[in-house]
């Protein structure tokens, strides 16, 4: 009962994990413009993400570009585009073959076979955590980077944004939730090679002796 109340726990857990790991790939606020310097009083704010760079106005106005070329942009978003989606897939398997695996659900057969698909769900939400955790460093090592480099002006640096927190949060989430799947699959042992159950022999039946008479006393 507590391993199926683990489970079900890692897979709210998991849950967050994708819902917050799609939202972090499209939000267009992974880096905004630093509000340092002679640049603190601004009236619009500049938010780019992977996908589209935005402009919040302080009338209220809002307006979005998309970034069509792909071999235009750096590096590092190149990537995080890539390992993005692959985390949103990843999770996506975890969680349909998690939902087969799980103690408190009536799919999957017998229990050796839902211990394999909550196991393959576990490592599927581990891989999906890897995936989006290496994006999510490596946007805000360049933010970073950026933002100490001397030679760049004050009004081109930027700040991480809400969509680098929430990319962080969630790949946290699935980390944990893969664990949780992946443990909870292993069944203890009872010390079955060290103690070998015992083998019991029963006694042949005397068939001469016990079973009838000997027809020599006949004679």
């Amino acid at each position: 009962m507590a391993s199926a109340s683990l489970q079900f726990f890692a897979f709210i857990l998991a849950l967050f994990g994708v819902f917050g790991d799609i939202a972090a790939t499209l939000l267009p606020n992974w880096k905004v413009n630093a509000d340092v310097g002679s640049n603190i009083i601004t009236a619009i704010t500049q938010m780019q993400g992977l996908w589209m760079d935005c402009t919040w106005y302080s009338t209220g106005m809002f307006s979005c570009t998309l970034k069509y070329s792909i071999l235009s942009l750096p590096v590092y978003i190149q990537a995080a585009r890539t390992t993005m989606v692959l985390s949103c897939i990843l999770s996506a398997f975890g969680i349909c073959i998690t939902t087969v695996g799980m103690k408190c659900t009536k799919l999957g057969g017998d229990s050796d076979s839902k211990s394999h698909a909550c196991f393959a769900g576990g490592v599927c939400f581990i891989l999906a955590g890897i995936s989006g955790l290496v994006p999510t460093s490596w946007y805000t090592r360049e933010i970073i980077s950026n933002f100490l480099d001397q030679t760049i002006p004050e009004s081109s640096k930027h700040e991480p944004g809400g969509a680098v927190y929430t990319g962080f949060i969630s790949s946290g989430f699935l980390l944990i939730a893969g664990v949780i799947f992946c443990t909870s699959c292993f069944k203890k042992q009872q010390g079955a090679w060290i103690y070998p159950p015992k083998q019991h022999y029963f006694p042949s039946t005397e068939q001469e002796s016990n079973a009838g008479y000997n027809l020599k006393d006949y004679v």
